[in-house]
């Protein structure tokens, strides 16, 4: 398999993954039925993470960008209101497999 996106230069590289961000961010908000526990114990990753990685890159940027701020960026809402329609309890067993496979910066 080739790897192509050397043949690309860097404005269209950004564009494209930029184009695959926002469509993850948009199907993320759509699945508000797949809780963040289940996207940590699948995929080591979460809505919050994202939030935190979009935080970080403003900050690259010089941007200050709350956590509050970063959040409802992702969600497209507050946070807290997310919560309120959509975040269940996690089971016993989704903490505990979250407890065995947490990753080392959460």
């Amino acid at each position: 398999m080739t790897d192509r996106s050397q043949e690309f230069d860097d404005k269209t590289r950004t564009e494209l993954e930029a184009a695959a961000f926002r469509r993850l961010v948009s199907h993320l908000r759509t699945r508000a039925d797949v809780q963040n526990i289940d996207l940590m114990n699948l995929a080591g990753f979460c809505r919050n993470c994202l939030s935190n990685w979009y935080m970080e890159a403003a900050s690259n940027h010089g941007i200050t960008l709350s956590k509050d701020e970063a959040r409802e960026i992702i969600y497209g809402e507050p946070y807290k209101q997310w919560q309120a329609k959509h975040q269940i309890e996690a089971s016993s067993d989704q903490k505990a497999a979250f407890e065995q496979n947490r990753p080392k910066d959460h």
